[in-house]
Order: structure tokens, then C-alpha cells, then sequence
């Protein structure tokens, strides 16, 4: 079997490893907000090329608190998409904002900028704008809508570690970016965990202060904050896997180039101009996915659908008011997107193999 989608084999790579940053935490005797996370906290964001990263304790944490660090709170609107993982759109609303959902460009399924000008209100205060499978949202354009608005401009990189717009990596154009390390992602911990990463200093503080009850020094209270904390363990965790990243990447790209060649009939992830890709995720679209899935699965091989129901479309969110077709975009590329294998571990021969049963499945 050819599975969606398993970390053992990378775990295999590092283990031993793995293990030493393990027991390094186990005899310090400090396993919250000490030095493994101050050591990850100072790598990460040199290897971003920006002055500040604070852990927090997930992906989803580090976007509520991005968005609370920037000032916003109950009665404005954050602008991004339904094309995502559920965990954006509950940031935003755990930050007391209200998401506005705005439609994808089709060919790289993140945030059109056009969708997102014509979503821009009076009560307005921030984008969100998702690196969604690995590939950059339009940077520019969203930037100079951000610049021209007076908006925060928050990248979601939860599924874009290394990614790169104009030769800058994610997160580091907008005035935060934050990561998801959930085991699956590019750069996965061995649980939950989470960062921000900013160039401004008073963000930086603020994020700190809120990641922690608003504390300033022990028992004292500056501002109403919460338990968000990166721990030791995963933060030593992350050390190691921080080192592979690039090479990681490099391999995962090596796979969709493999994906690209042999799977010439299909529509393919396309890479925008201006973007690195880092292939969180190889999706395809065909018209007939839920039968190529099925058929697929017939003959061992996993996939997945990231994503099948759009958020706007979710019973939770039907008091977004949104019908059908209101996201015309979104709503095709959810009838017939379908992930293919992907990981570290994962063979050029097993590659190979998937596109094969996929082009005899096609005829």
C-alpha cells in the first residue's frame, strides 16, 4: 500500500537524534519557557532573516494572538478565505473579529486580490492571507491593498515553511507571519506547537506578554492574556527538524516535479511567477474526483481532499449568511481537488506508480 501520508520514515532519518534533544530536555529539569524554546525562538527567526519569533502552543494560538498583538478585537472584520483549514477561521473569531470570506484564484488556490479589494469595508482591519499546499498567496498585490488600506497584513504559513514570494520567505513580508508545527506539516513537531514571527519589537513584546496571562514578570499582569506556550520538549524537537528543512523541502519538490512530468493530462499545481512552492500538499483537480479517489483506494493508494466542504458552506458558519455560489472559485475547486502522496520517505518508484494507476484510471 502507497499511504496518503505517514511521518515514520522520517522519524526513522532522525531518531537518534531526536532522541538526544528528548533526553537534553528530560535532565535539564525545565520544560516550559526555557532555553530550548529560546534557542528555537533565535534560530527560527534567523533562519527567517527577521529580528523576533515567539512560540506559542499551535497554529491556531499564533493567529489569534497575531491579530490581538495588532490591535484587533470584537467589531472589526479580518478578510480571508474559506478555501482553508477550519482552524483561520476560528482564529479570527477567538480574537472576537469577524471573518470575511473572500473567493481563491483558481490556478493557485489562495487569496485572489481582487476578491479581497471588493470585501474591504469600513470595518476592515486586517488580511489574512493563507500560503495555502505550500504555495505564497499573492504578496504584492495583497501588500499594496494592506498599504493602501491601513490594514494588518497577516500571513498564514501553517502549510508554507520555507515557502518564498520575490526571494523573501513567508511570513516575513507581512507584519506578522504565523506557523503551525501539527506533526504533518513541513516542519512538524512531535505534538502541538506553534510561532510568530515579526520585525517589530512592540509586536514582538505584546505576543510574549499574551502567550503568557499578560505577564510581565512573575504574578504581575499587564494586559488579559492567555496559556499559549511552546514547551521545551517540542521546541528541542523542532531544533533538529529546523536544520533539515531546506533539504526536506528540496526532496518534496523533487516528488511534485516527478507528479508534474507523468501527469501531463491533469490540472497540476501551478507555481505563480514570483513563488517558491514548497508542496505542503501535491493537489490535482479532475472532474471526476470522488470516483478516481475511490477507484484509487481500490488499489492501495491514499489520498485525501483538502478541502471538501468551504467553510462558508459549513453548518457552524451558516450564520456567515452565504449561499451557494457565492464563492464560485472556492466552491469548483472543492468538487474537484484530491491530494495525492507526499511525504518524506515516500519513493520516486511509489511516485511513479501513482501516476500510472491515475492515467489508467483515466484512459
Amino acid at each position: 500500500m502507497i499511504p496518503f501520508n505517514q511521518l515514520k520514515p522520517l522519524h526513522d532519518l532522525l531518531a537518534e537524534e531526536i532522541a538526544l534533544a528528548m533526553r537534553r530536555v528530560a535532565d535539564s529539569g525545565w520544560y516550559i519557557l526555557g532555553p530550548e524554546v529560546e534557542a528555537f525562538e533565535r534560530e527560527f527567526a534567523d533562519y527567517h532573516n527577521v529580528d523576533h519569533a515567539v512560540g506559542v502552543a499551535n497554529g491556531t494560538d499564533a493567529i489569534e494572538l497575531a491579530l490581538r498583538a495588532g490591535g484587533i478585537g470584537a467589531g472589526d472584520e479580518v478578510i480571508t478565505v474559506a478555501h482553508t483549514a477550519m482552524a483561520t477561521v476560528t482564529a479570527i473569531e477567538a480574537a472576537g473579529a469577524k471573518p470575511v470570506l473572500a473567493d481563491i484564484d483558481l490556478s493557485t488556490y489562495t487569496l485572489d486580490p481582487k476578491s479581497a479589494l471588493d470585501s474591504v469595508t469600513d470595518r476592515t482591519r486586517a488580511i489574512v492571507a493563507v500560503h495555502l499546499y505550500g504555495q505564497p498567496a499573492d504578496l504584492t498585490s495583497l501588500g499594496a491593498i494592506a498599504k493602501e488600506r491601513g490594514l494588518l497584513l497577516i500571513e498564514d504559513c501553517a502549510q508554507a515553511h520555507g515557502a518564498a514570494w520575490n526571494g523573501a520567505k513567508v511570513g516575513t513580508v507581512g507584519h506578522m507571519g504565523t506557523f503551525s508545527f501539527y506533526p504533518t506539516k513541513n516542519m512538524g513537531a512531535y505534538g502541538d506547537g506553534g510561532a510568530v514571527i515579526t520585525e517589530d519589537a512592540a509586536l514582538a513584546d505584546k505576543l510574549r506578554k499574551l502567550r503568557n496571562y499578560g505577564q510581565t514578570t512573575r504574578y504581575t499582569h499587564q494586559s488579559r492574556g492567555r496559556n499559549s506556550r511552546l514547551d521545551e520538549l517540542q521546541a528541542a524537537i523542532l531544533r533538529v527538524k529546523l536544520q533539515r528543512l531546506d533539504r526536506h523541502n528540496q526532496r518534496r519538490q523533487a516528488i511534485a516535479a516527478i507528479y508534474d512530468e507523468l501527469l501531463p493530462d491533469l490540472v497540476t499545481p501551478r507555481v505563480a511567477a514570483n513563488a517558491e512552492h514548497v508542496y505542503h500538499l501535491y493537489v490535482i483537480r479532475d472532474q471526476r474526483r470522488d470516483q478516481l479517489m475511490e477507484a484509487l483506494k481500490a488499489r492501495d493508494i491514499g489520498t485525501l481532499i483538502h478541502y471538501p466542504v468551504p467553510i462558508h458552506l459549513q453548518e457552524s458558519h451558516r450564520d456567515l449568511g452565504m449561499a451557494v455560489g457565492s464563492l464560485p472559485n472556492t466552491e469548483k475547486a472543492a468538487r474537484e481537488i484530491l491530494s495525492l502522496p507526499l511525504y518524506i520517505g515516500l519513493s520516486d518508484d511509489e511516485v511513479k506508480r501513482v501516476c500510472m494507476t491515475i492515467r489508467e484510471l483515466r484512459g
